[in-house]
């Protein structure tokens, strides 16, 4: 197995030309984000992703974290010891406010430090990475005394926090929830309920863990309608903010599971334990989407992560494994698996794929810190509504590429890739969650076609679509291989054009129509997103190699215009193939009785 190396050279590339950081950071309060700065900060966060978290990626794997019978979490060798250092750091308040405590710096920033943190070990990651979640709602959503008390330990990582949604009888369906809040005289809750698949609910790295909890006060409406959110601490305090005594929670066991297995998810059993209510009553499942928001962001990048992980490791054991002898080696000598054109056609295809998600994922991140802080009202709306839009689609294609890239990765071992000991299989097995969780990608695909697709009368996917067309112009206008790119970027959006148009015509004529094509439309609208983001960065590319490099070498920019015109004339044509599936209607998918099956 490889040793993690953060793609500092791509993300640098990433954040300054294709997500505009010198353009955020002319705005208030984001002064201090200047590139360079940024790329020292982001120098000093891959030193130590390399150095104190990636090693314990396969340990944490092997030993995986342990339940206890007292209810306690015992957490792999080593992870005690560098959650502090991550702490002690500040790692996880960069993109927070400095009021309580943060760095202040956007979003896009903390998504680069992500993407470093969960490749090192995405087991890790999802701590810091919940408590970013439940931050974002109290930022939201929580009246002063709440920041005031909560978020400056959450902020700088003393404590971690989680999300508590689904329950036995309520996964995706969270009308479902039955977990009870009583309220008190004192304005307290006292919550009862179980809930499952709670990820680091319970543990050892930190003193309190503030758990975020949907529940239903007695007079609440059925459904979504009626869902309240509350905090409820594992460890309850007293005014000052110092750990009194324990809170009425419980973690009566934790999942056996395929992959992160030194993430624990637990199920947590909630008896008469004291809450404070979040904002309104009844409001909870709002005050859930302003997290699942950023949350789905993130688990779209975990597929590019552990993807990324994998292509380090395949791309090592290709130049380092000999077998066969290449066209034109000498005879009688074995060449290295790399000269080998389908171990370079794997290779590049990760790659490729690994540099488009990149891609849209920083953008869509960018898009989140214009939304906040622009000062022009209109940017800011065009700016929320191509984030919405694209936020299933970062989810979606984003994991369901990480899960291709890290099973390609397995095919360049070969038969020594489905043996554990060489540790590429487990990046698979990690990545396989994130096409499940924080809304399955099938949700993100019905929410693409029924919420995103439908907004300001179809004009947001309009737009979207107008600005590939502009890029197709401008690359047809370069010429040389930026014309073919263009050429081919016309054809995906052609075909991504034609299913849009059948879904907003055919899916109001009926709803089942848009469910069926959903899944291919969401592929769909990622290859040609991918697509577009790498013809502007080989254009880019080539403008820098010509004149101001910005700091990058001509190899590096020269494998900008390869990269983007594989995955143009090799990638981007399944792009076309996938209108037939979105456009083929309901009929044959109901057609088969449940027994027929």
């Amino acid at each position: 197995m490889a040793d993690y190396t953060a793609p500092l050279d791509d993300i640098r590339f990433v954040l300054r030309h294709v997500a505009k950081l010198g353009e955020l950071a002319s705005l208030e309060g984001f002064e201090h984000a200047d590139p360079d700065v940024v790329d020292g900060v982001l120098e000093e966060c891959a030193r130590f992703m390399q150095n104190e978290v990636a090693p314990l990626n396969r340990v944490g794997d092997i030993e995986t974290s342990v339940w206890n019978q007292d209810g306690s979490v015992t957490t792999p060798t080593g992870f005690i010891d560098a959650y502090k250092a991550y702490v002690a750091a500040g790692w996880g308040g960069v993109p927070f406010p400095e009021e309580f405590g943060g760095g202040g710096f956007p979003w896009l920033v903390g998504i680069a430090m992500q993407e470093m943190m969960t490749a090192a070990n995405e087991a890790f990651s999802m701590a810091p990475l919940l408590s970013q979640g439940a931050i974002d709602a109290l930022l939201a959503h929580g009246d002063e005394t709440i920041k005031e008390t909560w978020l400056p330990r959450m902020v700088s990582g003393e404590w971690t926090a989680t999300m508590n949604l689904s329950e036995p009888q309520a996964g995706s369906d969270l009308g479902a929830v039955r977990t009870r809040a009583e309220r008190q005289d004192d304005g307290t809750y006292r919550i009862t309920g179980t809930k499952i698949w709670i990820s680091w609910g319970e543990h050892d790295l930190a003193d309190n863990i503030v758990h975020l909890v949907l529940a239903r006060t007695p007079d609440a409406p059925p459904g979504t309608k009626g869902i309240s959110m509350f905090i409820v601490p594992k460890v309850l305090i007293d005014e000052d903010g110092g750990l009194t005594e324990r809170n009425g929670v419980v973690c009566q066991s934790i999942e056996h599971k395929l992959g992160i297995k030194a993430s624990p998810t637990c199920v947590l059993d909630y008896d008469d334990a004291v809450g404070y209510i979040v904002g309104e009553e009844n409001r909870g499942m709002a005050y859930m989407f302003t997290m699942m928001n950023n949350a789905r962001l993130s688990v779209g990048l975990q597929g590019l992560a552990v993807g990324d992980r994998a292509y380090q490791d395949a791309r090592q054991y290709a130049n380092e494994r000999q077998q066969g002898r290449a066209v034109g080696a000498p005879a009688g000598e074995q060449s290295l698996i790399i000269e080998h054109p389908d171990v370079r056609r794997m290779l590049l295809t990760m790659k490729a794929q690994l540099e488009a998600v990149r891609a849209v994922i920083y953008y869509t991140a960018a898009g989140i810190d214009l939304a906040h802080r622009h000062v022009d009202e209109h940017t800011r709306t065009a700016a929320q509504e191509r984030v919405d839009l694209l936020i299933p689609v970062c989810k979606g294609w984003g994991t369901d590429v990480g899960v291709d890239v890290t099973s390609t990765a397995i095919q360049v071992f070969g038969g020594m890739g489905y043996v554990e000991e060489t540790g590429v299989a487990q990046h698979f097995r990690d990545a396989r969650i994130a096409p499940i969780y924080e809304g399955t990608n099938g949700i993100q695909a019905m929410d693409l076609v029924g919420r995103k697709l439908p907004m300001r009368a179809g004009g947001v996917v309009k737009d979207f679509l107008a600005d590939v067309g502009a890029t197709v112009e401008k690359g047809r206008a370069a010429g040389g291989d930026h014309a073919v790119i263009a050429d081919r970027l016309a054809d995906g959006l052609a075909a991504l054009t034609e299913s849009t148009d059948w879904l907003m015509a055919n899916g109001l004529e009926d709803v089942r129509h848009a469910l069926a094509g959903a899944t291919p439309y969401l592929r769909q609208f990622g290859i040609v997103a991918g697509g577009w983001l790498l013809a502007e960065s080989a254009m880019t590319a080539d403008e820098l190699a010509a004149g101001d490099a910005d700091g990058f070498d001509a190899d590096f920019l020269a494998a900008k215009r390869t990269t983007a015109r594989f995955y143009a004339t090799q990638l981007l044509p399944q792009a076309g193939g996938l209108t037939g599936a979105v456009t083929a209607g309901f009929a044959d998918l109901m057609a088969l009785s449940p027994a027929q099956f």
